[in-house]
């Protein structure tokens, strides 16, 4: 049994950005981590960085984001699969959340390198 729709530029288009509204409309951290992204994107800029440091920032920024989107593909998958308290649900769910966490501190300790 074959569930891939063929592939559509502009339909794969349409359930990302449903993606992204589903997430910004149920998902706090992500709201909070793009609102972060939304005061460190100028932030970067206006710091005397080299350009590629301005580009690693601003990849890491991103990075966390997207660390965060799977993050909650994770929980949502697990939560699909069982609603009980489940040893290996939880080790999903942990492990998500020390990738998030790992993105936001590979992110912090380039800032910090690059203000030192």
């Amino acid at each position: 049994m074959n569930n891939k729709p063929k592939y559509h530029l502009f339909k794969n288009t349409q359930y990302a950005l449903e993606g992204f509204v589903h997430a910004f409309k149920t998902e706090s951290s992500f709201k909070l981590e793009l609102l972060a992204f939304v005061f460190i994107l100028p932030l970067i800029f206006l710091f005397d960085f080299t350009v590629n440091q301005q580009a690693i920032l601003i990849c890491t920024a991103f990075l966390v984001l997207i660390v965060e989107l799977l993050n909650s593909a994770i929980e949502n998958v697990v939560d699909l699969v069982t609603k009980e308290i489940h040893p290996l649900a939880k080790s999903a769910k942990d492990i998500g959340a020390t990738a998030v966490m790992f993105s936001i501190s590979l992110h912090l300790i380039c800032w910090g390198l690059f203000l030192i």
